[in-house]
């Protein structure tokens, strides 16, 4: 595995996960295989879990983890090819990405999108520029259009708690929120949900539909109480318009799970990447509950990332 920046296929996700329930059993069973090797984390945008996990991994492993908020500490970059740099861009990716990859074992880069750009968004046109010049494996730590860390955290979340279901029901419902929101989890959540073989149901309010390439496969249900009827795990997510770029169509309150949301899904287990906003998208009571993994989704950001780096190392 060269890169790792998307769900490549169920053998791989499957060893991936199968790795890091056997580093959560024993975190430093690997301490030698990393010394002498550097990992650089590059943030384009902020990070709480994703900074903080990915350290503590390449830690586990022997690894130097060195964090540079390039969006604060780095100069502007320029991303397009033959610019002429007589504005606001001090530096080259070309020039940058290219010391990086002298400085570092594994380059890991954060990059949001711009949510106006739809074009380049979803060709990931920032992300894979690093990919391009640094010469170096590159582990997303979320792109314009994935954040399969996360979604590696998920499949191992919900592999621990099956209770014995061979084919769980997972709905993955829109919530509300007062800011336009990516779409890298939830497209990132679907591909490895789908790809690791669960029934995946997919509800929003009309007009929030998610790129094809991520839900083919998937059950699309507009009707939120229908969708969450014996669901096995409810993924909450809000996320802006696609076809209706980067827009706000809907704010609808209602849409904000709560237990009366739940009550025909006794035993379903509520999930939620953090950071969440409170009583907007989801609600006290579900949030600290017996139903909510979101903490146990936040401790696997750690040994999603030990997986990876390891797997890269070889």
């Amino acid at each position: 595995m060269m890169h790792f920046t998307k769900f490549e296929s169920f053998d791989l996700g499957q060893e991936l996960i199968e790795l890091a329930l056997a580093y959560k059993a024993n975190p430093r069973i690997d301490l030698a295989k990393g010394q002498g090797k550097r990992v650089g984390c590059i943030f384009l945008n902020p990070s709480l879990r994703t900074r903080v996990s990915t350290q503590i991994a390449a830690q586990n492993l022997g690894m130097e983890p060195i964090v540079l908020n390039m969006d604060k500490e780095g100069w502007a970059l320029e991303m397009n090819e033959g610019a002429i740099m007589n504005k606001g861009t001090v530096e080259h990716i070309k020039d940058a990405a290219g010391v990086l990859g002298t400085y570092f074992d594994i380059l890991a880069i954060r990059a949001f999108p711009s949510l106006t750009n739809k074009e380049e968004d979803v060709t990931d046109f920032i992300f894979s520029q690093f990919i391009k010049y640094s010469g170096v494996p590159v582990i997303s730590l979320e792109s314009a259009t994935r954040h399969p860390l996360q979604s590696l955290a998920d499949q191992i979340t919900i592999q621990e708690n099956l209770a014995g279901k061979k084919k769980p029901k997972v709905v993955l419902t829109w919530g509300p929120h007062i800011k336009a929101i990516p779409h890298a989890v939830a497209n990132s959540f679907a591909e490895w949900t789908l790809g690791m073989g669960h029934d995946l149901t997919i509800t929003h309010p009309s007009g929030y539909e998610l790129d094809e390439e991520f839900t083919k496969g998937a059950t699309l249900e507009y009707d939120q109480s229908k969708a969450l009827e014996g669901a096995d795990f409810v993924y909450v997510k809000n996320w802006s318009g696609f076809n209706d770029y980067g827009k706000i169509i809907s704010t609808d309150s209602s849409w904000m799970l709560t237990e009366k949301h739940l009550k025909h899904a006794p035993e379903a287990k509520v999930m939620h990447c953090l950071p969440v906003r409170r009583n907007l998208e989801l609600s006290d009571e579900i949030l600290d509950s017996s139903r909510s993994l979101v903490q146990k989704q936040a401790e696997n950001r750690i040994y999603a990332a030990q997986a990876v780096i390891s797997k890269i190392l070889g």
